[in-house]
């Protein structure tokens, strides 16, 4: 029985058993979609990658978008799947790649062109091991709001995530509400202090509710009142519409938020070239993602630890035996 080497990483961490875990499986050449779902299954990450040459014509969906010239343009393949299907793209799971490969060698610093579902994406390593992924073109939606039952008021809003409606209204008339994405949507939801976050006791009916209604991942609540005095805001991401009842650290929310604050002129036209948004600190899973919005560049970077390197005993693919660890 053929055996695969098996990565669990701490993405937007500096030490490991914080942040957000990924599984990574840096060899996938070969794996159908079947064995990748077990595999991802089994390694039980919110997101498992599956790393192929982006030349390998064997790689599943191995059609590049854009044809075959983007495919040759491309260094790397990346498929990702969740422990029951696959999606086309994760944030966390891609900085967890990259960093896993530099930190052992595989790669040098510098810029890389990633193969993914969704198309090819720049990814930059820095020579601390950084890793830079831009997303995409930004667009920010203003919702309006009124506390008279008639739209997403703040008491709806603060039943839903369990905070009290007057640490949404504080900051209300400064920071909306708001539909932020670089990709993936996220309803961006200011608060005016740490403590009132903190407290966040979520009715996941009612985020998932919400998140349904305006076609949203989820909410992500945020506070310029943080732990870290170089922080910019503290963050906490509820999604249970695509089954993460809260994730611990956000890199495509964090973009989207970055957009999201650029767009209000939350720092009266004195924006910072680079932002710092913690988060993950009241699960226990702290972590920081680094944000840089210029235009519509968006850019989303973290530091990932290896917590886990081992190997995974797996089937044939014509073998319906439960993969063995």
């Amino acid at each position: 029985m053929e055996t695969r080497r098996t990565l669990l990483v701490d993405a937007f961490a500096d030490e490991p058993l914080a942040g957000n875990v990924a599984g990574v499986v840096p060899d996938a050449a070969g794996l159908d979609d079947d064995r990748m779902g077990r595999i991802a299954a089994e390694l039980g990450a919110s997101e498992t990658a599956f790393l192929f040459d982006a030349a390998d014509d064997n790689a599943p969906d191995g059609d590049a978008p854009g044809g075959d010239a983007a495919a040759a343009d491309a260094d790397e393949r990346l498929r990702y799947f969740t422990p029951s299907t696959e999606v086309d793209l994760c944030g966390h799971a891609t900085i967890a790649t990259y960093g896993a490969l530099f930190a052992e060698g595989a790669i040098d610093a510098g810029d890389r062109t990633l193969r993914t579902n969704v198309g090819d994406l720049e990814i930059t390593v820095d020579d601390d091991g950084t890793v830079w992924m831009r997303q995409n073109p930004p667009t920010v939606d203003v919702i309006e709001t009124a506390d008279d039952g008639s739209t997403l008021d703040a008491g709806r809003l603060g039943d839903a995530l369990g905070i009290d409606p007057a640490a949404l209204r504080d900051v209300g008339a400064d920071l909306p509400v708001a539909v932020a994405s670089t990709g993936l949507p996220w309803l961006v939801v200011p608060v005016n202090f740490l403590e009132r976050l903190g407290e966040a006791d979520p009715d996941t009916a009612a985020i998932e509710a919400i998140s349904e209604s305006h076609d949203v991942a989820g909410v992500y609540a945020f506070t310029f009142d943080t732990l870290d005095a170089d922080s910019t805001l503290h963050g906490r991401a509820f999604a249970p519409a695509v089954g993460v009842s809260e994730d611990p650290v956000t890199g495509t929310a964090s973009g989207a938020v970055g957009a999201y604050l650029r767009e209000v002129d939350a720092f009266d036209g004195d924006a910072p070239d680079e932002l710092r948004f913690e988060q993950g600190h009241f699960i226990d899973r702290p972590g920081h993602v680094r944000v840089r919005v210029d235009g519509d560049a968006v850019r989303v970077g973290g530091r990932a630890v290896v917590s886990m390197d081992g190997e995974l005993r797996v089937p044939p693919a014509d073998d319906d035996e439960i993969i063995e660890a």
